[in-house]
C-alpha cells in the first residue's frame, strides 16, 4: 500500500483509538490502489482522502428512565459517511459495545455494500451504548423515545434512512418510528425493517440470511459445489443466523452448530429450525434453552468455540472479529472449504489472509450480507410508490441483486487482479469505482 500509505497514515492519525475502523480501511485501501494508480484525476481530487472521512459525525446525550424512577444516561451516534450515490443507509446498533469507533467501521463498509447493490443508496451508520437485554418493553420504549427525539434532527427519507442491527429488531423500529412521526408529523419511509401494517416489506426479516446463501449458492455453483449434504456451522441466532440457516437447510445442507453471545449449541441431527426461531424469535432465550429440550442436542459456553466444531461450509453471522487467525487455522484444520460472512467483518485481516493462502471459497461481508440493506432499499422503493410488492415478487428481485453482486465481483476481479475468485478485490473494486465516479462527478466542496 505505497500509493495510499499517506491516507492510510493520516486515518491513523486522525482517529485514534479506533482499531475497527482502522482494520476496515486498511483492507479497503489495499485493494484499491491498483485501481486508483489508473486514476491520476481522483488522486488530484483527494477523492480516496475525502472517502475515509465522514461528512458528518453526530455524537449526542440519551437521557431515559428505568422501572425503578432512576434516570439512565447512553451515549448515541449517527455516522453520516458518504452519500454520493444516495441518502445515508445503514443500520443502528444498540450493545454495550458500541463506541464511536465501531459506528465509523460499519458506516465505512456501509458505502462498498450499498454501491454493490446497484440501488442508490449512500453509506451511514448509527447506534449507542444501550443494552436491550434485561429491559423492559417499557424501559426500551422511553430509550428508543429519547434517542429519537435527537437523531430525528438528523434523517429523512430523502435524507437519511436507518434500519435495525443488533439490538435492534421490529419491536425498537415500532418504538423509533412511533416517536419520529409524533415529532415531524408526516409519515414517511424514514426507518426500514418497520411492521407490515406499517409500511415494511415482505421478506426483509429473511433478507439477509438469505441473501447471503443466494450468493454463496452462486459462489459454489461457479467451483462446482454445492449445499448438498454439507456440514454447516453458523455462528448467531438472530434474523441473519436463523434466515441463513433456514435457506442452507433448503439447498439441502446439514447445519449443525448455532450460537448466541453465552455460547453455541451442537445438534448432530441437524439444527432443528422450527424449535430455534420459539426460543429466539418467540421466547426470547438464550440458545442454552435449546439444548434443554432438544435431545442430544450440547450446549458449551463461551461462543468463539463454536468454530471447533467440524464443518464444510462455515457462515459467520454474529458479529465483528469473532474469527481471529487462530479460529481460522482450526476450521481449515477441520477441513473447512468454504467461508460466507454474514455478519459485518467477522473475520479479522489475519483470518482473511490464511483464506486466501488456503485457496478457499471466500465470500465477504461487504457482497455477501448486502441483502439486508438492499431489501431495506426495496421497503423504500414501496414506501415511496405507497405500495406493497408480495413476498414472491421481493424474494425474487433480492436473488437477482445477490446474482448480480456476484457477477460483478468477479467480473472486476477478473479484471483487476486476472483472479475471478478474488470476490474480496472484487467487491472493495466494484464499490469503490461507482462512489468514486459519483464524487468526481459531483465536484469539491470547499
Amino acid at each position: 500500500m505505497q500509493l495510499l500509505k499517506p491516507v492510510f497514515d493520516s486515518v491513523l492519525a486522525r482517529n485514534p483509538g479506533q482499531p475497527e475502523f482502522h482494520q476496515a480501511v486498511s483492507e479497503v485501501l489495499e485493494t484499491i490502489e491498483p485501481v486508483v494508480a489508473k486514476h491520476p484525476e481522483w488522486l488530484k481530487a483527494g477523492i480516496v482522502d475525502r472517502l475515509v472521512e465522514p461528512e458528518r459525525q453526530i455524537m449526542f446525550r440519551v437521557a431515559w428512565i428505568d422501572d425503578a424512577g432512576r434516570v439512565q444516561v447512553n451515549r448515541g451516534y449517527r455516522v453520516q459517511f458518504n452519500s454520493a450515490i444516495g441518502p445515508y443507509k445503514g443500520g443502528l446498533r444498540f450493545h454495550p459495545s458500541v463506541n464511536l469507533g465501531i459506528i465509523k467501521f460499519l458506516g465505512f463498509e456501509q458505502i462498498f455494500k450499498n454501491s454493490l447493490t446497484g440501488l442508490p443508496i449512500g453509506g451511514g451508520k448509527g447506534g449507542s451504548d444501550f443494552d436491550p437485554k434485561g429491559k423492559s418493553d417499557r424501559e426500551i420504549m422511553a430509550f428508543c423515545q429519547s434517542f429519537m427525539t435527537e437523531l430525528a434532527k438528523h434523517i429523512g427519507a430523502d435524507t437519511d434512512v436507518p434500519a435495525g442491527d443488533i439490538g435492534v429488531g421490529g419491536r425498537e423500529i415500532g418504538f423509533l418510528y412511533g416517536q419520529y412521526k409524533r415529532l415531524r408529523n408526516e409519515f414517511t419511509g424514514v426507518l426500514t425493517g418497520k411492521g407490515l401494517g406499517w409500511g415494511g416489506s415482505l421478506a426483509r426479516t429473511e433478507a439477509t440470511g438469505y441473501g447471503l446463501c443466494y450468493f454463496m449458492n452462486e459462489a459454489l455453483q461457479h467451483n462446482g459445489k454445492s449445499f448438498k449434504d454439507q456440514r454447516v456451522v453458523i455462528s448467531g441466532s438472530g434474523n441473519v443466523a436463523i434466515y441463513a440457516c433456514e435457506k442452507a437447510q433448503e439447498y439441502g445442507a446439514k447445519v449443525v452448530a448455532m450460537s448466541d453471545s453465552s455460547g453455541y449449541v451442537v445438534d448432530e441431527n441437524g439444527i432443528d429450525l422450527k424449535l430455534m426461531k420459539q426460543i429466539k424469535e418467540v421466547e426470547r432465550l438464550r440458545i442454552k434453552e435449546y439444548a434443554a429440550r432438544k435431545p442430544g442436542a450440547v450446549f458449551t459456553p463461551g461462543c468463539r468455540g463454536i468454530w471447533t466444531v467440524k464443518c464444510d461450509i462455515a457462515l459467520p453471522c454474529a458479529t465483528q472479529n469473532e474469527i481471529d487467525e487462530e479460529s481460522a487455522k482450526i476450521l481449515l484444520g477441520n477441513g473447512t472449504w468454504a467461508v460466507g460472512e454474514g455478519a459485518n467483518m467477522p473475520s479479522t485481516n489475519e483470518a482473511i489472509a490464511c483464506y486466501k493462502n488456503a485457496g478457499i471459497i471466500f465470500a465477504p461481508a461487504k457482497a455477501a450480507n448486502a441483502g439486508g440493506v438492499a431489501t431495506s432499499a426495496l421497503e423504500m422503493c414501496q414506501n415511496s410508490m405507497r405500495y406493497n410488492w408480495t413476498f414472491e415478487e421481493v424474494d425474487q428481485k433480492l436473488h437477482q441483486i445477490m446474482k448480480d453482486i456476484y457477477a460483478h465481483c468477479t467480473e472486476v476481479a477478473k479484471e483487476y487482479t486476472g483472479n475471478e475468485h478474488d470476490l474480496v478485490s472484487g467487491a472493495n473494486i466494484a464499490g469503490f469505482v461507482k462512489v468514486a465516479n459519483a464524487m468526481y462527478a459531483q465536484g469539491i466542496a470547499y
